[in-house]
């Protein structure tokens, strides 16, 4: 086998000195081959293979994964730089980084479960996803930080004025019981947090990213294939281990790459009757496809909305609806 990459790292392990480690990849006969070695003070050497198959993409997919899990344990590259794509979360600074590592090492759980509560009371009386309420990570921010007016909760990520209007004054109510013992502004934060703690939260972070990655690749992989031997949905539910609702929204994923989705639609909607599918149709076209429900209203009547028949329905309109985008000059919101 030829080693066409390796690196070596090496992790504090206080009293017991250092330790040394290997990850390295190999081409045999168009076979990739990925493995970490663990490299004892005695010489001795324990493999542990991470991929072997002939797909360097999802080989890469394992690589990022299982070295930012390392990362994650505090082994740290002898080469820095050339081991790993660095992919910093982009779009935020390293400040805002820094308030979402404090808020999820210091929060107070007491207040957490309490704002998680009021979340799904919220989103059952506004019929809205808990996320569309606010994120875990605000909830967490809140938690941790403790804002006791709306000028101190403004000062958290991912809270805006309209976020801040329509439910700053729950949010508050809920804080405003807790004691803290840290102040606003935020900028002791950076000062508050020590190198390694939040170096090791930022390789979590990627840790949890790439292993979305990965199973999003898998996903694809398994649709795709599914798709070209003529499986159905349920059939895929199993191959997949997803529910049905996240396969459609892969599979409007596909269609977006420019992948052929038809046999599998038109498998789902051949028991669908055709006036329906007019029906439906016809809503996209006056209404738009960016939002399903105002079709859904349309199309089934104001009770469609809710009961035991509602997320077929909204799987029928979101399957005519990758139809409907391949049309030329179909009309698409903007919502």
């Amino acid at each position: 086998m030829q080693i066409v990459f390796m690196n070596r790292l090496v992790k504090d392990a206080g009293s017991e000195g250092e330790k040394l480690a290997q990850v390295w990849i190999g081409e045999e006969e168009g076979t990739w081959h990925l493995g970490w070695r663990d490299l004892e003070m005695t010489g001795e050497a324990m493999d542990t293979a991470w991929y072997e198959g002939g797909s360097w993409n999802e080989m890469l997919y394992i690589y990022r994964h299982g070295l930012a899990v390392k990362l994650g344990e505090g082994f740290r590259p002898l080469i820095d730089g050339t081991f790993h794509e660095e992919e910093e979360l982009k779009g935020r600074s390293h400040a805002v980084q820094k308030l979402y590592c404090y808020s999820e090492l210091h929060n107070n759980e007491e207040l957490y479960a309490e704002l998680t509560a009021w979340r799904r009371r919220k989103a059952a009386s506004e019929r809205k996803a808990p996320y569309f309420i606010a994120s875990n990570r605000v909830l967490r921010l809140i938690s941790a930080f403790v804002p006791h007016s709306i000028e101190e909760l403004l000062q958290l990520p991912g809270v805006g004025e309209s976020k801040a209007s329509e439910y700053g004054a729950d949010l508050i109510e809920i804080a405003g019981t807790v004691q803290r013992s840290h102040e606003f502004p935020l900028d002791w934060v950076n000062d508050a947090l020590d190198d390694q703690s939040y170096l090791s939260w930022t390789y979590k972070q990627k840790e949890h990213k790439y292993k979305q990655d990965l199973d999003k690749y898998r996903t694809r992989r398994t649709m795709l294939k599914g798709i070209y031997e003529g499986m159905n949905l349920q059939q895929l539910e199993q191959e997949c281990g997803l529910p049905r609702r996240d396969l459609v929204e892969a599979l409007e994923q596909l269609e977006k790459e420019g992948y052929d989705t038809e046999r599998l639609i038109q498998s789902e909607l051949e028991e669908v009757p055709n006036e329906e599918q007019e029906r439906v149709w016809a809503a996209l076209e006056e209404l738009g496809d960016a939002l399903l429900k105002p079709v859904l209203l349309q199309v089934y009547g104001e009770d469609a909305a809710s009961g035991s028949g509602m997320e077929q329905r909204y799987e029928r309109i979101r399957l005519i609806r990758i139809r409907f985008r391949r049309q030329p000059g179909s009309r698409r919101s903007v919502g």
